[in-house]
């Protein structure tokens, strides 16, 4: 991938990695804070009832550390057998409440804590009650260092998810960007050299126009098969671009069946088999072999083979076309008497754009290559032994599916023996 499209998918993963860690620690910020206010609201409601129930009844349900009842009767305040603490009882409360005869609730911070104090007329008397909050400080404070703890955790899981998250919410666009730079490379490679040749054979035929001369047949028939060829190069780029498509953007394709693909493509090429001196054979079972899979791929994949076998077999040499069916698997076996190649490039072969010693117009590039993005993609392996001058062979295993062949689409068997030279 180049350094700009790294910078980009980089960048991408970080802001929905941060974006994601964001979201997840406002959560987590927005449930401590709910937590810590319900629990807050609880305790002060707790609290005021206590000193409610203090001044109408002249004692508190309070620990009796942390509460207290004064009584005032004009004159004399009453402590009861509790210590108060220090600047307890509130006078100045104590003295407007009997003049008013209302309640006054105050809240005072001394100490070290925090005291309610609840100041209401009960009778001639005036009553105090104060109730010490130290407790549920300290509640509060436990609280909040488990949220601050919690919070932190929550921070750091929020931040590896959310680089996780990133990572592969990017990931299809790391991989559209690598497809789009392939498809871009594929196309420059296969393209150059036949958008080159139709604009010099073509610049050549309007030049013997310009000059009155005859045009050969042999020249338009040369520039028909070049524009032939691109149109041949686009149809694979955009199948290699089908295959490389994610298996959640593809449609599943209905069971397709391989004994009648291969029979009626193999009939296709009896005519050229012919010209060519070349025996074509087929050994294919009656019944057939359904594949899960794209027919048209499936069919690009054995009319290639047979192509390139056909193109490397001199007159008089024969192509043995086997279909069989071994533990569910259906295997497609298309065996020459051709040139060959060096065995060395079995696997090679295969690549991009390789090209072998001595190859010629031997298309080993995107030919092959996209050949095994097809059977790879439908779940299979194909496999290439040649020898030099003494032929190859190709072998195509592709798994079988129980699911039923839609009549509409099965294509009757062609039952044929052999083709070409020899019938």
């Amino acid at each position: 991938m180049e350094a700009a499209e790294q910078a980009i998918v980089r960048r991408a993963r970080l802001r929905i990695g941060l974006l994601v860690g964001l979201t997840i620690g406002g959560l987590l910020l927005l449930a401590g804070g709910i937590s810590y206010a319900v629990l807050v609201h609880s305790q002060e409601a707790q609290i005021q009832r206590e000193l409610t129930w203090g001044t109408e009844h002249g004692t508190i349900a309070g620990p009796p550390a942390c509460s207290w009842i004064f009584q005032y009767d004009g004159a004399t305040v009453y402590t009861g057998l509790n210590p108060p603490p220090p600047g307890f009882p509130l006078s100045d409360a104590l003295d407007t409440v009997a003049a008013t005869r209302t309640t006054e609730i105050t809240t005072v911070t001394r100490n070290g804590t925090t005291y309610h104090v609840r100041t209401a007329a009960r009778g001639d008397n005036v009553v105090q009650a104060v109730f010490d909050a130290r407790f549920q400080l300290s509640d509060r404070r436990h609280l909040l260092l488990a949220f601050s703890l919690a919070a932190a955790v929550g921070l750091l899981a929020a931040m590896l998810t959310g680089l996780l998250v990133g990572r592969r919410a990017v990931a299809p666009l790391a991989e559209a960007l690598t497809r789009q730079r392939r498809f871009v490379a594929d196309a420059s490679h296969e393209l150059r050299t036949p958008i080159a040749q139709v604009h010099t054979r073509a610049q050549l035929i309007a030049r013997r126009a310009r000059n009155g001369t005859a045009t050969n047949l042999d020249d338009l028939e040369r520039l028909i098969g070049t524009t032939r060829r691109l149109g041949e190069i686009v149809d694979d780029l955009l199948l290699s671009a089908r295959l490389a498509a994610a298996p959640a953007d593809r449609k599943p394709d209905p069971p397709v069946d391989l004994t009648s693909l291969t029979g009626t493509t193999v009939a296709a090429e009896t005519e050229r088999a012919a010209e060519r001196q070349v025996t074509l054979t087929l050994d294919a079972p009656d019944d057939p072999l359904p594949v899960p899979g794209v027919e048209s791929a499936l069919r690009r994949v054995v009319g290639e083979l047979l192509a390139n076998a056909l193109a490397h077999t001199p007159a008089g040499g024969r192509i043995d076309v086997t279909l069989r069916a071994a533990d569910a698997v259906a295997e497609l076996v298309i065996a020459d008497t051709g040139n060959g190649f060096d065995q060395a490039d079995a696997r090679r072969i295969f690549d991009r754009f390789h090209r072998g010693p001595g190859s010629g117009d031997r298309r080993f590039g995107l030919g092959l290559a996209l050949l095994q993005e097809v059977v790879t993609s439908h779940h299979g392996t194909i496999e290439a032994e040649g020898q030099p001058g003494r032929g190859a062979r190709f072998t195509v295993r592709l798994p079988m599916t129980r699911s039923p062949i839609s009549t509409g689409r099965a294509a009757r068997v062609l039952r044929v023996r052999q083709f070409g030279a020899g019938t």
